[in-house]
């Protein structure tokens, strides 16, 4: 372990979280938060490299997960991405006015209803994501390589755990659609 962690006191060993149960709340709350320190930097470093190429046309992380759902999902509906995101109207507005006029989305009327707003990416909006998409693919396949077989149902179920139990089922039919698992 590096020293990043040589505040909290305990050896090496005990930072591998163990069955809270059986531990003093103290030791238990504080393997725990080795956890949520790990969860910081795994992101810092998740995020890096796609930010930085972000960076480079201008661009932020709410640009990134807009490029992202659109390319996963063409022809979302505006509303069902400010769902996805749980972010204001205002703050999607921004990001989507940047993105339409630099020519990676395209916004076109829905063919059932005119008002609906359906966002499609265009080829320059594809290859950007492609791009982010393929960074943050070969850090994930490198964790996953890393921590070992079995690891990757393991990790599926602990960030599929992370999401709140009243959006999980509908997050999962986003991810893997009707009822199917990857």
């Amino acid at each position: 372990m590096t020293d990043v962690y040589a505040h909290s006191g305990l050896p090496a060993e005990a930072l591998v979280p163990r069955d809270a149960a059986e531990e003093c709340p103290e030791v238990a709350r504080e393997r725990l938060i080795t956890y949520v320190e790990l969860l910081f930097f795994a992101y810092r470093d998740f995020t890096g490299e796609a930010d930085a190429v972000l960076a480079e046309f201008g661009f932020g992380r709410a640009h990134h997960r807009v490029l992202h759902f659109v390319n996963r999902h063409p022809g979302l509906r505006i509303a069902d991405l400010l769902d996805i995101l749980k972010i204001t109207k205002q703050s999607l507005a921004r990001v989507l006015k940047q993105l339409v006029n630099r020519g990676y989305i395209l916004q076109q009327a829905g063919a059932d209803d005119r008002r609906e707003r359906r966002l499609y990416l265009t080829a320059k909006g594809r290859e950007l994501a492609e791009k982010l998409a393929q960074l943050q693919c070969a850090r994930v396949a490198a964790a996953l390589a890393n921590a070992g077989e079995g690891a990757g149902a393991e990790t599926r179920r602990f960030l599929a755990s992370m999401i709140s139990k009243e959006e999980r089922s509908r997050i999962e039919e986003l991810i893997f659609g009707t009822g199917g698992r990857p």
